[in-house]
């Protein structure tokens, strides 16, 4: 919840504020392809923070005996949870010039997407719209994530997360493009 949207605070807010997104957009790249070039790049990152854990999945074996298909599918499901932060974080920071702003927007888009489906929220929300309370259960972020957890992929929940990518990464290129008009 606040690696992501760290990493993610300076992929468009900086080259914004340095002048340089005027030089990355004329190249001759389309701009959908220069949003997937940086979003890939950040996730291999998160990708890479995930894999330097595996001497403690090591350590774990040793100690004693988990059910490693289980543990597979949560670092399966923190990777898409890491992917789907990162593109509402690239979304985010496209809208600004400054990275702390960025930051913090981030940090609370991801937070809304994480708590919408928890016991809390949905009970508030049931209480006074059923469809509401629904609604933030089906956009939960770590309601879909909890499946993995369990050791269960479910093609619904990889279609969420592959849904949930595209559309801010769509919403990325159209930030991008209404900013190039300015």
């Amino acid at each position: 919840l606040f690696l992501v949207p760290a990493l993610t605070m300076r992929l468009w807010a900086e080259e914004r504020r340095l002048g340089t997104i005027e030089l990355l957009l004329t190249l001759p790249i389309a701009q959908w392809q220069a949003v997937v070039g940086k979003f890939l790049a950040a996730w291999a990152f998160c990708a890479i923070a995930l894999a330097l854990t595996f001497p403690l999945w090591i350590t774990v074996n040793l100690l004693g005996s988990p059910e490693n298909g289980v543990v597979l599918s949560g670092c399966v499901g923190a990777l898409l949870v890491a992917g789907a932060f990162l593109a509402m974080g690239a979304a985010v920071s496209a809208l600004t010039r400054n990275q702390v702003i960025a930051f913090v927007l981030a940090v609370v888009v991801c937070f809304v997407f994480a708590v919408s489906g928890t016991p809390v929220v949905t009970e508030f929300l049931s209480s006074r719209t059923p469809l509401l309370a629904e609604a933030a259960r089906s956009i939960s972020v770590f309601e879909r994530f909890n499946g993995f957890v369990r050791g269960v992929v479910a093609l619904r929940d990889l279609v969420f997360f592959g849904s949930l990518i595209a559309f801010f990464l769509f919403v990325n290129v159209v930030v991008l493009d209404h900013r190039k008009a300015d």
